[in-house]
């Protein structure tokens, strides 16, 4: 799965877009240095019901913004990315589906 369709998964499951959950993130203070992964899965967890795997996308782009490492995109198969920038304003808005 690439790193994308994590953060589109994400949205089908929470009914709220990438963006939507790194505020609410930021507003629980997660994206501070000192927070650890563990911390931000254990809310994912409770409040959303996602697992690890689609937790850590997510934590990524909390504490690291959209951009991804270029050796992600271009990638053959289910891994690989288009772009190294991440879409979180929703898949439904994602100019790279149209």
């Amino acid at each position: 799965m690439s790193f994308q369709a994590y953060l589109d998964k994400i949205e089908e499951k929470t009914g709220k877009t990438p963006r939507e959950l790194v505020d609410e993130a930021k507003s629980h203070g997660y994206d501070a240095p000192q927070v650890k992964a563990g911390t931000i899965l254990d809310w994912l967890k409770t409040d959303y019901e996602l697992g690890r795997g689609h937790g850590m996308a997510l934590v990524h782009v909390i504490k690291n913004g959209p951009q991804i490492s270029d050796k992600h995109v271009g990638r053959p198969g289910p891994h690989g990315d288009p772009s190294n920038m991440l879409w979180l304003d929703g898949k439904a808005t994602n100019p790279a589906l149209r």
